[in-house]
């Protein structure tokens, strides 16, 4: 049977937004032309090449909610691997909200007791700045002690910054199954290259799958931020009917490469040695093609994620 990850959360919380930016390429301020989910959208994204997220986007209206605990629950809560669940963090329901989010523990617990639990704190830049620490850690102790005994993991998101994307890549991250095996090899291949850094994203989404750093880096967010622009720069290409293969960027401190590297993700190699050639780099970038291309073939995933998205 197949794996399903379970996205579920009340009408308006932002389901469907979160959705047209990560698996749809809409921009931040299209998504405010996207009306609500009366009943179910589905679609399948390819996702990793052989890996299909089967997206279900349903309405979190109360008739919905309370049908998906009754008569579909078994239906719904068997094999889920992952359960996403979004609060909008100016919801006036808060205790209607924590009130379906543990009826959906219950039959997690009963259908499917090893899923992971990932909490969204969602719509964070409607709270003023100075407050946000101090409400999402409120929210997030809520939320761990109402998920006993399932571990939960929260994230404060907003869809106007690069919060939506660390989230999903931690989210993401859960699905590869070779995942282990490809963060080996990674590691291997900076060392190799003696890069201070280099970074997995996934083709379609540009979200970051994998990364092996050899020195420190000052800004913990860097690979959000780097998703957003690249993602924004390859829509800006798409519009003038140009497809975006590689770049280098460089100043006195480092380069960076971004570069097409398997058929099912792009690579960024960043190196500080001024003495390596930009040349020597991109040859050791295709070079490397051809390894985790069969990474891919031989460790793949091999099975079809159901995602169902309430």
């Amino acid at each position: 049977s197949l794996s399903s990850v379970l996205l579920m959360g009340k009408s308006g919380s932002g389901k469907t937004s979160m959705r047209s930016i990560i698996f749809a390429n809409y921009i931040a301020r299209d998504t405010r032309r996207l009306g609500a989910t009366i009943d179910v959208e589905h679609s399948h994204v390819r996702f990793l090449g052989n890996l299909v997220l089967n997206l279900w986007d349903c309405g979190g209206q109360d008739t919905f909610m309370e049908n998906y605990f009754t008569s579909q629950r078994d239906n719904i809560f068997r094999n889920v691997e992952v359960l996403i669940y979004i609060f909008d963090v100016e919801s006036r329901e808060l205790e209607k909200d924590m009130h379906y989010y543990q009826s959906c523990l219950e039959a997690i617990l009963q259908n499917s007791p090893d899923a992971k639990v990932f909490c969204l704190v969602h719509k964070m830049d409607l709270v003023q700045e100075d407050q946000r620490d101090l409400i999402f850690k409120e929210r997030e102790e809520d939320l761990k002690r109402l998920s006993r005994p399932l571990a939960c993991t929260c994230f404060r998101t907003s869809i106007w910054d690069e919060t939506l994307y660390k989230a999903w890549s931690s989210i993401v991250y859960q699905l590869i199954p070779n995942v282990q095996q490809l963060e080996t090899n990674l590691r291997n291949f900076a060392q190799i290259i003696e890069a201070d850094e280099v970074l997995l994203f996934e083709r379609a989404t540009f979200l970051v799958i994998s990364h092996y750093q050899c020195k420190e880096q000052r800004d913990a967010h860097r690979f959000e931020k780097i998703s957003n622009i690249i993602k924004q720069f390859k829509l800006s290409c798409s519009k003038l009917a140009a497809s975006f293969q590689s770049m280098e960027v460089r100043n006195s401190n480092f380069a960076a490469f971004i570069d097409v590297f398997t058929s099912n993700t792009y690579v960024m190699v960043i190196m500080s040695d001024p003495s390596i050639p930009s040349a020597a780099t991109l040859i050791n970038i295709r070079n490397a093609r051809k390894h985790f291309e069969k990474l891919e073939r031989v460790d793949g995933p091999k099975h079809s994620l159901h995602m169902r998205m309430r």
